[in-house]
């Protein structure tokens, strides 16, 4: 395994992140303007957002980026800042675990500290699941190619699966016993349910930002160890830009543009 000393380091301090009392913010960037000013405001860590790659680039979420696209744009992140960076990298862009591998180590090789693998797919414009042992085998072939922190994402919830609590513990301890070093479980937000997720699961939990999310002291009394937020920066802005451009166009006042 060939790893830079820059890389090491940045996995290191990445993975140690996770063992904090209070829970990583995760600063989620999708281009280098973007991951410049999150890294100014102070965040210790950054995630690229799938999602937010996608749209910019004029694709739909649900892997229609190519993997070729999508490393340009995070590689140009990753060297623009000088902290950790992981990589929304969706299902692995590949059925194949050894190809997902050989993405993931060129990813580790240009400075990644992580990525986000998950176990769902997009398929016709809806989410489903897929049988978690192709999370598993994914996750087993990156890591005998890579030394990277692998935060394996649980979509019983995105999926409304209907016993989604205690299908997202069945995966994430598959996810553990295969390498995973961290579980996301999007839009679990109830305190009662993270903290039965955590009792049950020894690796640290990543949880997404939702107005119905407890507030950060709480998730760090809970146990919570990182919290994201994927696109939504994203969409508010663009929502605010579409406002913008709408005002500009009807009323012809250059002021708006200005901020006046």
């Amino acid at each position: 395994m060939n790893t830079s000393p820059s890389h090491s380091t940045a996995y290191s301090n990445f993975k140690s992140s996770h063992e904090n009392e209070k829970p990583l913010l995760l600063g989620n960037v999708w281009d280098v303007h973007s991951a410049k000013l999150a890294e100014k405001a102070g965040f210790k860590a950054l995630g690229t957002s799938s999602h937010a790659i996608a749209n910019s680039l004029g694709y739909e979420d649900g892997e229609e980026i190519s993997f070729d696209e999508l490393f340009f744009v995070v590689e140009k992140i990753i060297k623009s800042v000088n902290i950790p960076v992981s990589v929304d990298f969706e299902a692995g862009y590949s059925d194949n675990p050894q190809e997902v591998a050989d993405f993931v180590k060129k990813l580790a090789d240009a400075g990644a500290a992580g990525v986000n693998l998950e176990d769902g797919i997009v398929k016709d414009g809806k989410r489903i699941l897929e049988d978690a042992e192709k999370l598993a085998e994914k996750i087993r072939a990156i890591k005998s190619k890579s030394q990277i922190f692998i935060n394996a994402r649980a979509d019983t919830y995105t999926t409304e699966h209907p016993d989604a609590l205690e299908e997202a513990i069945r995966r994430a301890l598959i996810y553990k016993e295969a390498g995973a070093d961290g579980i996301f479980v999007p839009l679990m937000k109830s305190e009662s349910e993270i903290s039965v997720f955590v009792r049950k699961v020894d690796l640290p939990l990543n949880v997404f930002a939702h107005a119905k999310l407890p507030d950060y002291e709480k998730l760090a009394q809970l146990g919570v160890k990182r919290i994201s937020h994927g696109a939504k920066q994203y969409e508010l802005l663009m929502k605010k830009s579409e406002e913008i451009f709408d005002e500009f166009i009807k009323s012809k006042n250059y002021k708006i543009v200005l901020g006046e």
